[in-house]
């Protein structure tokens, strides 16, 4: 029977999570890009741009400094999707981006290829009963997929919203009662901090930090950030929490095991630390595996879980064998691909629940092998399949190209098998 226990809170350093909302013109992108230089103390600054390109007008000018400017990495994106958002931030984490910036995040509402647009799309497919409404269905999983990829990125986000002027109509009378942000309702609740952009002016209309209630800043800026800086680190590092766990004398494998599946679960095991011993670069994962190592009873059996390494599957903990010289075994799929599969399979007409055979047989074609579940499949084999899928799927014929693709790797699977049998000896 489980056992639900109450333990005693602790406030934990944090990165910031900031929403900017205005219309059109109101200084969002400046605002963020100041923010953001800031919030990333020197390290790199991603810009997602589904705005044509306007964030590059604040780039800076080479061998013009006088212009100003801010450097960053420019991401341009013109599809709005929520799998191309997933994308965007997992290449930002494997970049070691510092601060996300989204500009605008109402695009993935309302954009091309955004929510709104794909249940359309599920609305009108063949089969499909109860309109737009049955057809959220899908879409709010791919919803919450988007924002647990943008909220659990491991640096500071700061997206952008646009609004526009809503109206209400008392006879012929018509009134003007506040604004309305392009998103969907509730979404600001998302963020730590949100501000309205009004002609250069930042009003601090949400926050959990009581410095900031109700402030009203010009322009904001390095100013602004460093204020929500410093909330952000008053607290304690969970980071430094669990490294004081490992080094804490008595340490055991067990725990050694139970520290990797808190970091797993937080998303902390690619953080970056100082080792606690040489004082050189690391990550946690490697330093949990290596402590628990050490604590390892030598009775075990191979088959007794070991802490994985930041970089290999951050599920259940498996064994990490010792260094035979043998061959590693390979990266198991990752969470992240398992979440796109659903969405890249449906692009290619092969979303729905009765489709589970044609799925594995079609896996099973482009990765070289037979599998019976995409949790068989190792990281490399998923991203094979991901970038097969993704191709088909942008085509305007995406599904029938698919099939027709299928239906070739059938043909020269079957070929070859008849190629083996005719070289095949013959029974007497």
């Amino acid at each position: 029977m489980s056992t639900f226990t109450f333990a005693p809170a602790t406030r934990e350093t944090a990165k910031a999570r900031i929403a900017l909302q205005g219309p059109g013109g109101s200084g969002k992108t400046k605002t963020a890009l100041r923010m953001a230089e800031r919030l990333a103390d020197g390290g790199p600054i991603g810009v997602v741009d589904t705005e044509r390109g306007s964030a590059k007008k604040y780039a800076i000018v080479p061998g013009r400094p006088d212009l100003g400017g801010h450097e960053f990495g420019h991401m341009p994106m013109a599809f709005c999707s929520p799998e191309n958002l997933i994308a965007a931030v997992r290449a930002a984490e494997e970049a070691r981006i510092a601060v996300l910036v989204l500009d605008s995040w109402s695009h993935f509402w309302a954009g091309k290829g955004g929510l709104l647009s794909r249940v359309d799309q599920e609305s009108k497919k063949p089969g499909h009963h109860g309109g737009s409404y049955t057809a959220w269905a899908p879409v709010n999983d791919l919803e919450q997929d988007m924002l647990d990829a943008l909220l659990n990125f491991p640096g500071h986000v700061i997206v952008t919203m646009r609004t526009k002027n809503d109206y209400e109509m008392e006879g012929k009378k018509v009134t003007k009662v506040g604004v309305k942000t392009v998103q969907r309702e509730g979404s600001e609740y998302e963020f730590d901090v949100v501000i309205d952009m009004i002609e250069g002016t930042g009003t601090v209309t949400k926050t959990r930090y009581e410095p900031l209630y109700n402030v009203s800043v010009h322009h904001p800026g390095e100013a602004f950030a460093e204020v929500i800086l410093e909330q952000l680190g008053q607290g304690v590092d969970p980071v430094q929490v669990i490294v004081d766990e490992l080094v804490r004398k008595g340490l055991t494998y067990d725990r050694a095991v139970e520290l990797h599946r808190q970091a797993h679960g937080r998303r902390l095991l690619g953080a970056d630390l100082l080792h606690p011993k040489t004082g050189e670069p690391a990550k946690l994962g490697d330093v949990i595996t290596e402590y628990g190592k050490a604590v390892k009873p030598v009775t075990d059996t191979p088959s007794t879980p070991s802490p994985p390494a930041a970089g290999q599957n951050q599920g259940t903990p498996q064994s990490t064998p010792p260094n035979t010289g043998q061959e590693q075994a390979p990266t198991p799929v990752t969470a992240p691909q398992m979440r796109m599969m659903h969405a890249c399979f449906t692009k290619v007409g092969l979303g729905a629940k009765d489709s589970r055979e044609q799925r594995l047989h079609a896996t099973a074609l482009i990765i070289g092998r037979e599998t019976g579940s995409a949790n068989e499949l190792t990281k490399d084999e998923a991203q094979t399949l991901l970038d097969t899928l993704t191709n088909y799927g942008e085509r305007e014929n995406g599904p029938a190209d698919f099939a027709d693709m299928v239906q070739g790797l059938e043909a020269a699977v079957a070929g070859d098998l008849s190629g083996r049998d005719q070289l095949a000896p013959q029974s007497a």
